[in-house]
């Protein structure tokens, strides 16, 4: 019930936000994301839909229409950032081969899961955040078959602009990086047609938020660089002193999971499109395995078009 009222709280936040490869070696990295959004991200899912938040800002244009602007008509608005809205409620049955092509996914409020402490307990939950990435956080032109056997609909992604490096800040100042993604997603629906009130979820990859060749102030990184702090001889010198630096010396590139539910609330048939919000948990930046990461709960909207 805290879960469900606390998820409730941040969805509701989101409002002021709608303007007019290698496996890591520490299996303790990985989460049971999907017993995370079964208790937290569905609850938001539906609370979205509750509270009208998934409706479609003022400003909000239509694919069409945002095809017929030139470039300098949408240089500096924003709008590159931003999804498309769908107008209609009607249903659309994909077959078996054809494709879900477009696809843009747009965050609208970001969480960060945090240990409060409170008359002497402490709890993790999730806390509002900040965006601190400059608008360049929306993933683009994402593609990939669908498949409708058994009465479900399957979506498998491909390629596309799947990832966006992103900052939010809690509200004590602390800075969170992540990559937000939905690498190589596969998402299965509740039913063999797209129609307001369609369901579909599934799990994704998140890659390390820096590759190998990130060097760290003391000249140290994955693929290239120093294996060890320069700077600091006196650790260094004996074993004890390195099983110290052990895991600031030693760089990996993590590779976690995270997962999506998504939910569809427009249909268009004529245009073949379809809109809707989702809700998102992944982990954060590990610092190239240095660090813990946090776990993130982002919510937003989505467009998709169907060929």
């Amino acid at each position: 019930m805290k879960l469900s009222i606390a998820s409730l709280a941040f969805v509701a936040s989101a409002s002021a936000f709608a303007p007019s490869t290698s496996i890591s070696r520490n299996t303790g990295l990985q989460m049971s994301l999907k017993d995370d959004l079964a208790n937290v991200g569905k609850a938001a899912l539906a609370g979205a839909v509750a509270f009208g938040v998934a409706a479609a800002p003022a400003q909000a244009l239509t694919k069409s229409q945002i095809n017929e602007l030139s470039y300098l008509q949408v240089k500096g608005t924003g709008l590159a950032n931003r999804c498309a809205e769908v107008v209609g409620e009607d249903s659309i049955k994909p077959k078996t081969g054809q494709q879900l092509v477009d696809m843009c996914i747009e965050p609208k409020a970001w969480a960060v899961e945090e240990e409060i402490g409170k008359a002497g307990k402490t709890e993790k939950k999730f806390v509002n955040s900040k965006v601190m990435t400059r608008q360049t956080y929306t993933l683009e032109g994402i593609n990939g078959p669908l498949k409708n056997e058994g009465g479900a609909i399957t979506f498998s992604e491909k390629d596309g602009i799947d990832y966006a490096p992103c900052t939010v800040q809690l509200p004590g100042g602390e800075r969170v990086p992540f990559l937000f993604t939905v690498k190589d997603l596969v998402a299965k629906g509740n039913g063999d047609t797209f129609k307001p009130g369609f369901q579909m979820g599934g799990e994704f990859t998140t890659p390390s938020y820096r590759t190998g060749l990130f060097l760290d102030p003391k000249g140290r990184g994955g693929t290239t660089g120093y294996d060890m702090a320069v700077a600091l001889p006196g650790l260094q010198s004996g074993e004890e002193g390195d099983d110290e630096m052990f895991k600031e010396n030693n760089k990996t590139f993590d590779v976690t999971q995270g997962r999506v539910e998504m939910e569809v609330n427009k249909v268009n048939a004529e245009e073949s499109e379809i809109g809707g919000v989702f809700v998102a948990t992944q982990l954060g930046d590990t610092d190239m395995g240095s660090k813990v990461p946090k776990k993130i709960l982002t919510k937003g909207i989505f467009y998709a078009k169907i060929e």
